[in-house]
């Protein structure tokens, strides 16, 4: 450590790790790796490796071999005795894993093919990842957002080894506010902080935690740094682009010279009292002495049963039980809460009997943003509001989808015509109709009609109606779509951007063979055309459709003015009927 650092505190292990090789062996690196299999990373995985070539993750040098990992499972401990409560693992497929011996090299790449590290596989073994999810979370309940990325999304078979850096993830956005370990320090010796207190965060930052943060700061007689996380944190957060803007406009809140904002690529696993303890690890290797642990923090909130999956306060008691060996002093705090009569915010446990406090949940600030309704001064400012509102506007602003299913025959293109045309003449918003046969000649015309191309298909359509979604338009899709997954899939895409309304044309398969007008149900009765939707193949009626027609008693103006009345009570369309309102 240069004398420069001395008085800052020392990094966990003793030393920060640096794992970005010298130029000339980086050169060296890059020859030899023609001859190595190349691994493309996740974004967890990439958030990982940053963390690790950094020092983030210091005292660990590279992806766990098995006796760390298991020793972290197990009992919070690396295999050299060390404390660290979460494992750092590389996941692979299975048939990769096949490819591999210990001695092997892995060229490991972003998503761009550009080379970040090497691998020196040491071990492959393929854990037990239900044990890991007992052992780690607590639970092994898919409503866990760890548990279910670490079950579902992640692969079976684990590579552990030493890392050696080529270069760092490109990071083009706010690059001021992204500062490495070693860079961190350098800046709390610069201006002289000693003592500095941590806030991990991962939601914008209003009133409630600004007093929380200033009290802390104040109450132990720390500069205060502010590290929200802005790798991967919960399915459904606000973006960290929104969340970096907020935080910016809250530093002229402090007093000047007394805070610092830096943003952590921490890839968050909502692990609660062990990611709490690893929290404080990630800040003790950027410098901080002292750490706010707050009301569940890092929970993922509730089970399917409505239950936390944390005690309120079992982040703190774990922090405590092990504070020396973190080498990081907590700053606990009880939620604030909002005195009305006293326009204040007190810790929860300072509140009087018969006082009147007021809260606004996170869903309930959603709510808000979603019908364009008031965000109380005393809650955040105004100029938050503000930034919030251009990321998030009222839904009758938003973009939205409008998924059509059903029988060929049943209406669902005649309807979705009519739906089009009303947008049209209501104006505001660019409009885009995504019929079933239109896509199958633009965007699917190599496509058949197995489970598997349907599938394809449907899945284009998704992402085609998300990415007018995500951009203030609405996509009105008219496929058949028979299968449950299929559709749950697409919803999976679209809900995080906008608007989705699944619209199930429940017309029976009678009615759409009177009709018949392609003929396409005779050809399937003769066995002309295989794999016929509601005859040689089954269609997947849907539970959980938000609009049920039937178009042997709506005609299809009857049945769009459904739908527009359903988009009205749930504010896609303002109050006026426009639909940019």
């Amino acid at each position: 450590m240069t004398a420069s650092t001395s008085h800052i505190v020392a990094p966990h292990g003793g030393e920060l790790i640096n794992l970005i090789a010298q130029p000339e062996r980086i050169s060296q690196l890059k020859t030899e790796s023609k001859d190595w299999p190349s691994l493309d990373l996740t974004a967890r995985q990439i958030c990982d490796l940053e963390l690790l070539m950094s020092g983030g993750f210091s005292p660990l040098e590279g992806f766990m071999t098995k006796a760390d990992y298991e020793g972290v499972c197990h009992n919070m401990k690396l295999s050299s005795g060390v404390l660290w409560p979460m494992p750092i693992t590389l996941d692979v497929k299975e048939e990769f894993a096949k490819t591999l011996k210990p001695e092997s090299k892995i060229a490991l790449r972003d998503g761009e093919g550009v080379m970040l590290a090497v691998l020196h596989v040491e071990e492959i073994w393929q854990p037990d990842r239900k044990a890991e999810a007992q052992s780690v979370f607590g639970t092994t309940s898919p409503v866990h957002p760890g548990v279910d990325y670490l079950l579902n999304k992640g692969n079976a078979w684990y590579v552990g080894g030493r890392i050696e850096g080529l270069q760092m993830p490109s990071h083009y956005d706010f690059r001021t506010l992204r500062l490495t370990p070693a860079e961190l320090r350098a800046e709390f010796a610069r201006q002289g902080w000693r003592k500095v207190v941590a806030f991990q965060t991962r939601n914008p930052m209003h009133r409630a935690h600004v007093e929380l943060t200033f009290r802390a700061a104040k109450q132990v007689e720390a500069n205060l740094l502010i590290h929200p996380s802005v790798g991967m944190t919960k399915p459904g957060d606000v973006d960290y682009f929104t969340r970096s803007r907020c935080y910016q406009l809250l530093l002229a809140k402090f007093p000047t010279g007394t805070v610092k904002l830096s943003m952590l690529p921490l890839a968050m696993r909502m692990g609660g009292p062990r990611e709490a303890i690893w929290h404080a690890l990630i800040r003790k290797n950027h410098g901080v002495t002292h750490f706010i642990v707050g009301r569940d923090h890092a929970g993922p909130g509730n089970d399917s049963n409505g239950k936390p999956f944390y005690g309120p306060y079992d982040a703190q008691e774990l922090f405590k039980k092990h504070e020396a060996e973190i080498g990081v002093t907590m700053v606990p705090f009880q939620m604030m809460v909002y005195l009305e009569d006293q326009d204040r915010y007190v810790p929860e446990d300072e509140v009087k009997n018969g006082s009147r406090v007021l809260n606004i949940s996170g869903t309930e600030l959603r709510r808000r943003l979603n019908e364009g309704a008031e965000i109380p001064s005393w809650f955040t400012y105004p100029e938050v509001v503000q930034e919030l509102r251009r990321s998030y506007p009222p839904r009758h602003k938003q973009g939205g989808t409008i998924f059509f299913t059903g029988l060929s025959g049943s209406g669902k293109s005649t309807i979705a015509n009519v739906l089009v045309t009303k947008f049209l003449e209501a104006g505001g918003r660019p409009v885009t109709l995504l019929d079933g046969d239109l896509v199958r000649k633009h965007l699917s015309s190599e496509l058949g009609f197995s489970k598997e191309h349907r599938d394809i298909n449907i899945r284009r359509i998704g992402y085609v109606a998300s990415e007018i979604t995500k951009n203030g338009g609405i996509a009105i899709c008219a496929p058949i779509a028979p299968y449950d997954a299929t559709r749950k899939a697409v919803r999976g895409m679209i809900e995080p951007v906008g608007g989705f309304i699944l619209v199930h044309i429940a017309t029976s398969v009678e009615t759409c063979e009177q009709r018949d007008r392609k003929g396409l149900y005779a050809k399937a009765r003769a066995g002309i055309l295989k794999e016929f939707t509601g005859i040689s193949d089954p269609y997947e009626e849907p539970k959980d459709a938000e609009v049920v027609i039937n178009t042997a008693e709506l005609s299809p103006e009857e049945a769009a003015q459904e739908i527009i009345l359903h988009l009205e009570r749930e504010g896609f369309i303002g109050v006026n009927g426009h639909a940019g309102a």
